[in-house]
């Protein structure tokens, strides 16, 4: 049984690497995409201070971002590619921290607390197959070292998991 353990780690690197250790202990063994993409969503909603949203869309044709598993309020079920924050992420094929969602041309409100934004795509072998999405309710709540302390968590979930 895992169980996750509260980070005291003094800066953001350090807080990423031990959350990035707990991951790969969470994910060891387990090959399924909807799992592990569940699993990191309660560990991140867990563990990251300052969070309203953590979670999935997922890549269902060319055109379209569906609803994942994720934490956090009910939340909008589909995407098109280049709309909105994920929606651009997928068109961009690059991350997107956006400081206020609100100044963001297009933003998609699912839930009107969040004010800030964090979005990597999930590339595997050159594809898009979706992205990991963070909302916070705190303007600027996400900065450079978040951003590769994310991508280090997306990683290792598209090394840890089996997409078919």
């Amino acid at each position: 049984m895992f169980a996750t353990k509260t980070i005291e780690a003094g800066d953001k690197p350090a807080f990423y690497r031990e959350l990035a250790d707990q991951l790969a202990g969470l994910l060891h063994d387990e090959r399924d995409f909807i799992a592990n993409a569940a699993n990191l969503a309660a560990l991140v909603f867990d563990l990251v201070p300052d969070l309203n949203w953590a979670g999935f869309y997922f890549l269902r044709s060319n055109d379209e971002l569906v609803l994942g598993p994720f934490q956090g309020k009910v939340a909008c079920v589909r995407i098109a590619v280049g709309k909105g924050v994920c929606g651009s992420a997928v068109a961009l094929g690059q991350t997107m921290l956006v400081p206020d969602v609100h100044a963001f041309p297009g933003h998609i409100a699912c839930d009107a607390a969040s004010r800030s934004e964090l979005v990597v795509p999930l590339i595997k072998d050159g594809k898009v197959l979706g992205v990991l999405d963070l909302d916070s309710p705190t303007a600027g709540r996400f900065d450079a070292e978040d951003e590769v302390g994310f991508e280090a968590l997306a990683a290792i979930y598209l090394a840890a998991s089996d997409f078919a």
